[in-house]
Order: C-alpha cells, then structure tokens, then sequence
C-alpha cells in the first residue's frame, strides 16, 4: 500500500525544499537558466508578516513530490480577489497518483476561503498533458487576453525615466512632430497618437 498523498502549507524551514521543486519545474519547462532564486530568496518572499506569496508543498509520505506557489490578485470588475497560480509542479515520477488533483483542489479551497471569484493560472502551450488534466478539471482557456510583460532591462529604463521624458510624453504629439521636423528640415506628418 502507498504511502498517503498531503498538502500543507510550506514552513520558514522548508524553502531549500520548495526551491528544489522550482527547480525541477524549470528544468521540466526547458528554463533552468532562467532561475535565479535561492532557497533564501525564496525562505524571505514566501514566510513572514507580508509575504509576496505562499507555497504549499505534497507529500507522498515523508517524501516531497509536488508544490504550488500562489498569490492573490484583485479584479476590480468583480470586486473580489483572484487565487493567481504562480507555479504548480509535481515531480514526472509520480505523476498519476493524484498529487496534482490534491494541489488543486487545497487551491480551490484556499481560493473559496479568501471570497475569491476565480482561480487563474499560466500554461505553456506545448504542456499537452497539463493543459488536457486542467480541461478535465472544468478550466477553460481564456483567448481574449494578451500576456504581457516588462522584462527587467525594460522596466529599469521605464523606472528610471527622467522628468526631461516625461514632459516629453506629455507634449501632443504634433507639437514632437513639428518640432522634430523643424530640426531636420522638413515638414511635419500625421497627427497626435493617444499614447504619444
């Protein structure tokens, strides 16, 4: 007989052990070079008074064979927060033997829990058998949004973007145009664009 299947909350203690699951999730995205996080890092934005996020982590017995790291986001439509699934992950080996279901489904009672509207969560296109064991769950796939973001190099400029820049933002865009136009010796063209 196996050894039982739970899920708990990760302990301050136990973040070397969520970091080797993360780990095990790059390696099995094909982004192991992407992780930059340390069991430290991990231990500081996952545990204390104002957490980042939380972890839970499964166990087959003693032995830890899955996690789950989620925050909560809000939808100001709904009025109500959003269970957003950073990562979930359970080891190749012991894929089928409900340790993924276990993960969901303490998600899905944290997230009824909080109030919250829905759970949501990101899947790699190529993930087959994940996106096909989510669909069996009742998830749908939602197409009419865009995912976006700012990688690091972009969201430092962005930060750091002077007063000069802004004002500069500001200013219709004719005005840039003529401007522009006057230094280079031609006429302007077009009109204003509504983000400049």
């Amino acid at each position: 007989m196996r050894d039982a299947i739970t899920v708990r909350p990760a302990t301050a203690r136990e973040f070397p052990t969520v970091w080797n699951l993360v780990v095990g999730l790059a390696v099995y995205e094909r982004r192991r070079r992407h992780v930059r996080s340390t069991p430290a890092v991990l231990r500081r934005h996952g545990s204390g008074r104002r957490p980042y996020f939380r972890a839970l982590i499964c166990r087959r017995g003693a032995e830890p064979i899955g996690v789950a790291i989620y925050l909560m986001t809000y939808s100001t439509f709904a009025g109500r927060p959003t269970l957003y699934i950073e990562d979930i992950f359970v080891l190749p080996e012991a894929r089928g033997e409900g340790a993924g279901l276990a993960l969901m489904r303490a998600l899905a009672r944290t997230a009824a829990r909080a109030g919250c509207r829905r759970m949501a969560w990101s899947v790699l296109r190529w993930n087959r058998p994940a996106i096909d064991f989510y669909r069996r769950l009742g998830a749908e796939t939602v197409t009419a949004w865009i995912s976006m973001e700012l990688g690091m190099g972009a969201l430092t400029r962005l930060a750091s973007s002077g007063a000069e820049r802004a004002r500069r933002l500001r200013r219709p865009r004719s005005r840039r145009l003529a401007a522009a136009a006057r230094i280079a010796g031609r006429r302007p063209r077009g009109g204003a664009h509504a983000l400049g």
